[in-house]
């Protein structure tokens, strides 16, 4: 059935799969049926990089996104900067920021060298530390590989009510910048001793 659907798809398989792992591969085939196998396989594929884009939300799936708590400790365990974006997916703010997040080549040379967290809607953590000024959205914070919010790097090009709102990466890549150069080892310089 599938080598009549899908004969290039079936020949790729059986020359890089079943060519290396014929006894394993007769086995799983055997055992749960071509159908259920492939359904599995794709499955898996698909998945995989659905979880691992997920993260993106827009903001670029190029940049490696972690999640709150895998973010902070990465985050010691790396002892790199953090920058965490809290959106919500229903803000026309955030709609706007993330194309140009995302096709911010500074911003993704930049984010190597951080811990790139993104939360969103409830995954916001419900720490007073990320509400200085407010909590309007979307909102980004540099913090210090121990999860310390930098509260001086903020959006000095914006308004000075909102110090942690960008509308656009210069902005970003500025507080970026700033981060790096007040930290070494991901804590500020004169901090760790």
């Amino acid at each position: 059935w599938l080598g009549h659907q899908f004969p290039g798809q079936l020949q790729f398989l059986e020359k890089y799969f079943f060519s290396q792992h014929e006894q394993v591969m007769a086995a799983i085939l055997s055992f749960s049926g071509v159908h259920s196998f492939f359904f599995l396989l794709f499955s898996g594929f698909i998945c995989f990089f659905t979880a691992n884009g997920m993260l993106g939300r827009g903001f670029g799936d190029h940049i490696d996104w972690k999640t709150y708590s895998e973010g902070l400790k990465e985050a010691q365990s790396s002892r790199k900067p953090v920058m965490v974006i809290i959106h919500k997916s229903w803000c026309g703010a955030c709609k706007a920021l993330k194309p140009k997040f995302a096709e911010s080549m500074e911003i993704d040379e930049l984010s190597k060298k951080f811990v790139m967290i993104n939360v969103e809607d409830d995954e916001e953590p419900q720490d007073t530390k990320f509400q200085i000024d407010g909590s309007y959205i979307p909102r980004i914070f540099i913090l210090d590989s121990y999860g310390n919010v930098q509260r001086d790097i903020y959006n000095k090009k914006g308004n000075p009510s909102y110090k942690y709102y960008y509308g656009s990466p210069p902005g970003i890549v500025d507080s970026m910048k700033e981060a790096l150069e007040k930290m070494i080892d991901g804590v500020r310089i004169g901090d760790e001793l």
